[in-house]
C-alpha cells in the first residue's frame, strides 16, 4: 500500500532523513521506534506532504504522492494525526470533528461517521460544544483521532499518539488504535513507548539519526538483546 524508498530530508542544511525505506502492506499496523529526535515525526510529515523530500520516492496505492501538495495526499486517503494533537482551541468539539470532513461531498456518510466517532469516544459526545482548547491532553488526542477518521483514510498516520497521557488513558488510546485497524484503515504508527507500540502492531522500523538501522516482526524486535536495552527497559 505504502512503499517508501531512499528518502532523504532535509532542514536546511541538516540531514534529517538519510536514505530511509520501509513499506506498509495494506491491513497491517506498522510502528517505527526510535528516541526524540530520530526523524520520526520528519518522515510521517514528508508522506502526508508537509515537507518535500529532496529525492527518493513514495508510492501510495501504486501511484507517487512525494512532494504533492498536503490536500490531494488527504484527498487519496491518507490522514495525519500530528504530534501534540493540533486541535483548533477556539472552535468547538464539533466544529473540529466536522472539518476532518472538509473534503468529502457524501452527506450521509459524514452523518454515520460523525456519529461512529462519537461511539468511538463518547466523552467527546458529552463535550461536543465545549471549545477544543478546554479539554483535557488525552480528551485532545481523542478529539485528533476522531478528526482524522472523518477523512475516511485508508492510511492513518499516527504521531506519539500515547505523549504525555496518563497510563490509563494510554490503555484507552491504544485500544482505540487496534479497533480502526479491524475496521479496515491501515496504520503507521510513530511512537516513544516501544512497549505499547509493539503491543499492537505487526512489524516495526527502529529509527535512529535520520536511518532506519533495524526492521522484522514484531516477535524479532522484541527478542533482540540490542532493542531491549535501547527501548524495552531489558538489561
Amino acid at each position: 500500500m505504502l512503499k517508501v524508498e531512499n528518502l532523504n530530508v532535509y532542514y536546511g542544511s541538516i540531514h534529517a532523513l538519510k536514505g530511509v525505506s520501509l513499506e506498509v502492506n495494506e491491513g497491517e499496523i506498522v510502528t517505527l521506534i526510535g528516541a526524540n529526535g530520530a526523524g520520526k515525526s520528519t518522515l510521517l510529515k514528508t508522506l502526508s506532504g508537509l515537507l518535500k523530500p529532496k529525492d527518493g520516492s513514495i508510492t501510495y496505492l501504486n501511484a507517487p504522492i512525494a512532494g504533492k501538495p498536503a490536500q490531494s495526499i488527504v484527498k487519496a486517503g491518507v490522514s495525519h494525526v500530528p504530534e501534540g494533537r493540533r486541535v483548533f482551541a477556539e472552535m468547538s468539539v464539533e466544529e473540529n470533528i466536522e472539518l476532518g470532513a472538509f473534503l468529502r461531498k457524501d452527506k450521509d456518510g459524514i452523518k454515520s461517521d460523525h456519529q461512529k466517532v462519537y461511539d468511538i469516544f463518547p466523552r467527546l459526545y458529552e463535550r461536543r460544544k465545549q471549545s477544543a482548547g478546554t479539554l483535557s491532553g488525552g480528551e485532545q488526542q481523542m478529539l485528533a483521532m476522531g478528526r482524522a477518521i472523518m477523512a475516511k483514510p485508508k492510511l492513518l498516520l499516527l504521531d506519539e499518539p500515547s505523549m504525555g497521557l496518563a497510563p490509563l488513558m494510554v490503555k484507552t488510546i491504544f485500544e482505540v488504535v487496534r479497533d480502526i485497524n479491524k475496521e479496515g484503515t491501515t496504520i503507521l504508527l510513530v511512537e516513544q513507548n516501544a512497549n505499547m507500540a509493539l503491543s499492537v502492531a505487526e512489524r516495526a522500523y527502529v529509527i535512529e539519526t535520520g536511518k532506519v538501522i533495524l526492521s522484522g516482526t514484531v516477535e524479532e524486535l522484541q527478542k533482540s538483546e540490542e532493542i531491549k536495552k535501547a527501548y524495552l527497559g531489558g538489561h
